[in-house]
């Protein structure tokens, strides 16, 4: 997808079409991941503005991540080519020259600025801007609405069957084209190391990158194949109303990183000798977090062990799930406590000059 070049225009003059995409990216979902994948598609080379923490906080209040998370989490995508950090929260001709980039590209709902102003409206101006579809069934309100089910929740509403509920909520639809778009495709080859890890990777964040980058540097060509456990498996070990993302999902957030190479989806609990022959395993990681018995009290990890596969990994990141989900909605309450106090202001200063008024007249 080559573009031609001002001068002369023949093949010494083609560039690559350079794309634009900005946001804050501070809880990222595979929603995030599937726009970056559209805009990539639309070019060459994908360039990706995040905005600083501070940027964030004029426009929407403080964010839940930290940017250097944000930015981290965000150069994990596999279609991201490079980040642009501390990028400006309004999209200027100015950052697309600067970024040497062709266009911006977003999602089709509308982004404004603190005073009401619609953040790419220059860009658009100009007709160096294009528009992505937006994944249906996923949003960020609609995760955090989620926690909040689950927090509010007891134990007493998990079915008899043992499942979360609240995968239920979901809206999102999983299909075959889906997993083609978001799969490398790419086989094992000679050479290769091949890595199996295991897990729920539920809400998809930088603890599992962490973890996941640091699997990858254990070998010159590693090839990670992730088993990811059905809902019910990770309600019996995880508890609560986990997972808050069910399989489908997981499954897009998990091949949207660029450390991961396939998903085994609905992995068995334990890793068996019959998987480990089936994809030929050179390696068997777990993190730092407590490995649960499996349902008969027996170590999942056993046949791994028993071939001295098995290897503890350290990701050097103590995030879990658990401390997301609880940095998540204590954001949401004092986000939603800091608009509760400031609309009593606002009203009370309305009511003061109506008062005043009245007093005139």
């Amino acid at each position: 997808m080559l573009r031609n070049g001002a001068a002369g225009g023949g093949a010494a003059a083609q560039r690559p079409v350079r794309v634009w995409c900005d946001g804050c990216y501070d809880m990222v979902h595979y929603g995030h991941s599937n726009q970056l994948r559209q805009a990539r598609a639309m070019g060459d080379y994908l360039i990706v503005g995040v905005h600083t923490d501070e940027e964030i906080a004029k426009h929407k209040g403080p964010p839940v991540f930290t940017q250097e998370e944000r930015y981290k989490m965000v150069q994990a995508i596999k279609w991201v080519d490079e980040i642009a950090p501390g990028a400006p929260y309004v999209t200027t001709l100015e950052t697309l020259d600067k970024y040497n980039c062709d266009f911006c590209v977003h999602g089709d709902d509308i982004t404004l600025t603190i005073d009401g102003k619609d953040t790419y409206e220059e860009v658009k101006t100009a007709g160096r801007y294009r528009e992505c579809k937006r994944t249906q069934g996923v949003s960020t309100t609609d995760l955090v609405g989620r926690m909040l089910l689950m927090t509010k929740a007891h134990h007493s509403n998990i079915g008899p069957k043992g499942h979360s509920p609240w995968t239920g909520v979901s809206q999102f639809l999983q299909t075959s084209q889906k997993i083609i778009q978001f799969a490398s495709g790419k086989e094992p080859q000679p050479g290769d190391t091949i890595i199996y890890v295991a897990g729920a990777f539920d809400l998809f964040h930088i603890g599992h990158v962490d973890f996941l980058e640091k699997v990858h540097q254990l070998a010159e060509r590693p090839y990670i194949i992730a088993g990811l456990h059905f809902d019910q498996e990770v309600n019996r070990y995880k508890g609560k109303n986990y997972p808050i993302m069910n399989i489908h999902e997981r499954t897009l957030s998990v091949l949207a990183c660029r450390y991961v190479s396939e998903v085994v989806i609905g992995a068995p609990y334990a890793v068996t000798a019959d998987l480990l022959d089936h994809f030929k395993v050179t390696l068997v990681c777990h993190g730092m977090t407590e490995v649960v018995p499996d349902k008969d009290g027996s170590d999942p990890y056993e046949e791994p062990k028993r071939r001295g596969i098995f290897q503890l990994v350290d990701s050097g990141s103590n995030l879990t799930t658990d401390l997301i989900v609880q940095r998540i909605i204590k954001n949401r309450l004092e986000f939603e406590a800091r608009n509760q106090k400031k609309e009593a202001k606002e009203l009370a200063v309305l009511e003061a000059m109506k008062r005043l008024e009245e007093e005139k007249h």
